[in-house]
């Protein structure tokens, strides 16, 4: 449940963010009657999003055997590099991303084209939905249907609770910490996506295992416990792994943990445009 919470709340707040700028945009130059193309657009991107995830979710319950594992460890390996981007990504930025949304904005609103409009609330936020389509298609595959679903609900019901909150300024959010937290939380996330990508690609044949098991601490802590299962689905906990995914998970944190500490980002602006 806390993978889809937490990937869900991340991912929906930014689009709900990005939805605030366009609305707030439109608010300054007094032109509520083109409230409804954001909307539209929104609408759309919401719609593509739920039928990739689908989609998605209909291939991998599909297949069987070797093309199953094939497709698990495909999606875990393109869904951990995905996070990776997402967070580094995240954290180059400044307030230059709403200045190019509200200036998208006004040229749309000279232009007076509604469609125009709808199209860049649509491609603002058809990346939120997409990522986050692929993230939870991941989650659903290492921790399960129903307990990420769950979460996912959860996480966009808080985002959504967030962005009206910072658009009406009822609260001040402080940005660069949300996104701090978020993604010291998914980073981790990310290098159990790709112990479990390569644990599949181990079975499919793809990569060697070398060593399998390099250990079997199944009798002590097995995966199917109520600690088994939290570990598996935060951390990518394998009782029995192979010396590949036990590189794999190594690397992926040293080299991100590395990357971090290396050199801070520019700060981020709060929601209400001061400096976090």
């Amino acid at each position: 449940m806390v993978p889809g919470l937490v990937l869900s709340l991340r991912e929906g707040l930014e689009a709900a963010l990005i939805i605030g700028i366009v609305l707030g945009t439109l608010r300054k130059l007094e032109s509520p009657e083109l409230v409804r193309s954001v909307w539209v657009g929104t609408g759309g991107a919401l719609v593509v999003s739920v039928i990739l995830g689908l989609t998605l979710t209909l291939m991998g319950n599909g297949l069987q055997g070797k093309a199953e594992e094939i497709f698990e460890g495909i999606t875990m390996l393109l869904a951990a590099g995905l996070l990776t981007w997402a967070i580094f990504w995240m954290r180059k930025q400044t307030s230059k991303r709403g200045k190019e949304l509200s200036t998208g904005v006004e040229s749309a609103v000279i232009r007076g084209g509604r469609w125009g409009l709808a199209s860049l609330a649509f491609l603002a936020v058809v990346r939120e939905g997409i990522e986050l389509s692929l993230f939870l298609t991941a989650a659903m595959l290492s921790s399960g249907t129903s307990s990420t679903l769950t979460g996912a609900a959860v996480g966009l019901l808080l985002a959504i609770s967030l962005g009206w909150a910072v658009y009406k300024r009822l609260i001040k959010l402080n940005l660069n910490l949300f996104f701090l937290v978020t993604g010291a939380i998914l980073a981790v996330f990310a290098a159990g996506l790709t112990a479990y990508g390569i644990h599949e690609l181990n079975d499919a044949g793809w990569i060697p295992a070398i060593i399998e098991p390099l250990w079997n601490i199944e009798p002590i802590l097995p995966e199917s416990s109520l600690l088994g299962q939290l570990m598996k689905a935060l951390l990518g906990y394998n009782s029995a792994p192979s010396l590949t995914e036990v590189l794999g998970y190594l690397t992926y944190l040293a080299v991100i943990a590395f990357s971090l500490l290396r050199k801070p980002g520019p700060r981020l602006q709060t929601a209400n445009g001061s400096s976090s």
